[in-house]
């Protein structure tokens, strides 16, 4: 029932972007674009919901290749991820309801954008290998088509076609993973892979290809470059799906493949999947810092969160090849729940994003500051979502990141002393991103929101449409619900992860007052709803004694500057400068960051001006290189035509030899 219901979903998404293609600037094609997308991501949720809390369901149609079909199954892991996806749906549909007015060619974002709801789920519906890369195809082109949806701005082209390349070649890369699985059978249903004993050899080889390929999507460590300059280029709501939910497909099609469709792990599957989560997690963040657009920074926070659900998922292969069953589960339901809870808060923040965008018609936190007074609704909202990324209880950010670090604190169980030294390691690099977090959405909201307006458009900014406002409330709330309430969720992926780790956790609804005891009593516990009630309490009381025993008088006055009353924004804080003691720390060193200073001499009225220019380390040691060798070896190729017969059979008898002798060697 529940593949059913997701398929009758996936065919109204598809047919609300087949049909608006005819009427797409008429009034009404917003509203029926976005409604129809409401309602099927609302039976994709249902679906989900049956898929994780019930039994599977599966369904062959005579679809894809000959004498094949297509596989469509929906168990207890695709329908977690299809709740998630759905949810970012509805959400990102409700907003787009009121956002949707102001988008300058709507033509090019209505017809894409049901299509690429569709794509995602349909990637999670797969059952064989060339439905789930059929899907997969189609929601990379048409989440490009929606970041070229703006394609006056040469930065958005070129944002797309650095978005293309990446996804194709991710694309490749999962295609030589599932050849591999499929071995010398060519059997293409997850089904027989599942089954199949590849060898250890082959399997490490489909380790590595599968987080190559999904962690190029997911915006792993070095293989993130598009992702910051693509999620920024799309308009908001496509932002947040892009960056909150399809970046979770991809997370999907990891564990997909690894944990379920690889066999046992080796010890070592662990060491790259923990590497590049600890990386990703920290340099993620001190990307983020650097940055002006406020789109761009919450691009790169993902990153860094992305980071933190892969250390989860590396510290689950760990356990689970170590025989430590239950910790396992309790890293796998760490990186789950993250993968639940990134979706809430980011596309939160996403949306914020984008109110503030339609607001004042700008990114640039530098151009920003006072909102709070003119969109009150708004900066609550964003301060909401701001404290769940920064992992603050009692909001749903930290149960998650708490869950992590508690499984890490297991890792003297571990018989390798290679982890014993990595996983140390990595939760220290987890540690380190999750203060700069704090510091950089202090930074985020408190440039954007607090102080005076930096500009005309931050002092004539107005609040936004209802239908974001319910939006953004909506998601607000849940942070919260999941903060004070992680018990019941926690017990409901447990369905996803008992298959995957070999056990589930202790069941958390029975435990008293709502706390969640992950390990053991012993060694640590949580309860979200008495934090938050003694947040609340204690708030309540100062609020009460200061109007009660401070002065009734009401006293304005200038804005006091050190002394000197002074109202010129230019006094305030900026997102530069409150940067520029870890830019100078870690930017020198991580990402060549210089900076010039032009300071006129004495008498000279023009005003001081400084520069700053970073590199992405990523673009300046590996894709510039690459790029370079491409480019020689195309051009070395030329030659190619000019060949003699003879030159033409040698290659040809030299590259059978070799095939040959790949297939001697094939286990």
């Amino acid at each position: 029932m529940g593949a059913l219901l997701a398929l009758v979903a996936i065919a109204l998404l598809f047919a609300a972007g087949i049909a608006v293609v005819g009427f797409a600037r008429h009034a009404l094609a917003r509203p029926f674009v976005y409604g129809v997308s409401f309602i099927a991501c609302a039976l994709g949720l249902m679906a989900g919901l049956e898929g994780l809390l019930g039994p599977s369901s599966a369904l062959h149609l005579p679809l894809g290749l000959p004498g094949m079909g297509a596989s469509v199954r929906v168990d207890a892991l695709s329908g977690f991820f299809l709740f998630v996806i759905n949810l970012g749906g509805v959400a990102a549909s409700l907003y787009g309801m009121g956002y949707g007015r102001h988008e300058d060619a709507p033509a090019r974002v209505l017809p894409f954008f049901p299509v690429f709801l569709g794509g995602m789920n349909l990637v999670l519906l797969a059952g064989d290998a060339y439905s789930f890369l059929l899907a997969w195809e189609l929601m990379s082109l048409t989440s490009w088509a929606l970041v070229i949806s703006q394609d006056k701005s040469a930065e958005n082209i070129r944002a797309g076609l650095v978005y293309l390349i990446m996804a194709t070649f991710g694309t490749l890369t999962l295609m030589m993973a599932f050849g591999l699985l499929a071995g010398a059978a060519g059997s293409y249903s997850f089904e027989a892979m599942r089954h199949a004993d590849a060898g250890m050899l082959v399997s490490g080889a489909v380790l590595f290809l599968a987080l190559i390929g999904a962690g190029s999507k997911a915006g792993l460590i070095p293989l993130h470059v598009w992702l910051p300059m693509a999620h920024p280029a799309a308009p908001s709501h496509v932002s947040a799906l892009m960056s909150g939910v399809m970046t979770k497909v991809a997370i999907y099609g990891f564990i997909r493949i690894v944990f379920d469709l690889a066999g046992d792990p080796a010890w070592w599957w662990s060491i790259p999947v923990l590497a590049a989560g600890g990386i990703s997690a920290a340099l993620g963040i001190l990307y983020a810092m650097m940055q002006a657009d406020m789109k761009r920074v919450l691009a790169y926070s993902t990153i860094e969160n992305i980071g933190i659900i892969f250390t989860g998922l590396g510290l689950a292969l760990a356990f689970e090849a170590a025989q430590l069953p239950a910790a396992a589960a309790l890293a796998l339901t760490a990186a789950l729940l993250h993968v639940l809870n990134h979706a809430v808060f980011k596309n939160l923040l996403f949306f914020g994003a984008g109110a503030v965008l339609v607001a004042t018609g700008t990114k640039d936190l530098e151009k920003l500051g006072g909102l709070i007074h003119r969109m009150p609704v708004t900066a609550f909202v964003m301060l909401v979502g701001a404290a769940a990324i920064s992992a603050l209880p009692p909001l749903n950010g930290f149960v998650s990141e708490w869950l992590t670090f508690q499984a890490i604190l297991l890792s003297p169980e571990l018989p390798s002393w290679g982890l014993k030294l990595l996983v140390p390691a990595t939760g220290a690099m987890l540690a380190l991103a999750a203060a700069l977090a704090l510091a950089c959405f202090v930074r985020l909201y408190g440039i954007a929101f607090l102080g005076r307006p930096r500009s005309d458009v931050a002092r004539e900014a107005q609040e936004v449409d209802g239908w974001s406002k319910t939006a953004m409330g909506g998601l607000a709330l849940l942070c919260l619900l999941i903060g004070i309430w992680p018990g019941p969720v926690m017990d409901a992926l447990q369905a996803a992860v008992g298959p995957l780790s070999g056990a589930q956790m202790p069941v958390q609804s029975s435990v008293s007052w709502l706390s969640i005891i992950p390990v053991a009593e012993s060694r640590s516990s949580y309860n979200g709803l008495l934090l938050f009630l003694f947040i609340a309490f204690s708030a309540l009381v100062a609020a009460w004694l200061i109007h009660r025993l401070a002065s009734r008088a009401l006293r304005r006055a200038p804005a006091w500057d050190c002394g000197f009353p002074n109202a010129d924004p230019a006094t305030q804080y900026t997102a530069a400068s409150f940067a520029q003691p870890l830019r100078r720390v870690f930017g020198v060193t991580l990402f060549a960051g210089r900076e010039r200073v032009e300071m006129p001499p004495p008498g000279d009225n023009r005003p001081a001006r400084i520069t700053l220019d970073e590199q992405d380390p990523a673009w300046v040691y590996l894709f510039t290189p690459l790029v370079a060798g491409l480019n020689w070896l195309t051009e070395k190729s030329n030659r190619l035509p000019y060949l003699t017969i003879r030159q033409y059979l040698g290659i040809v008898f030299l590259v059978l030899v070799l095939l040959l002798g790949v297939l001697a060697l094939w286990p």
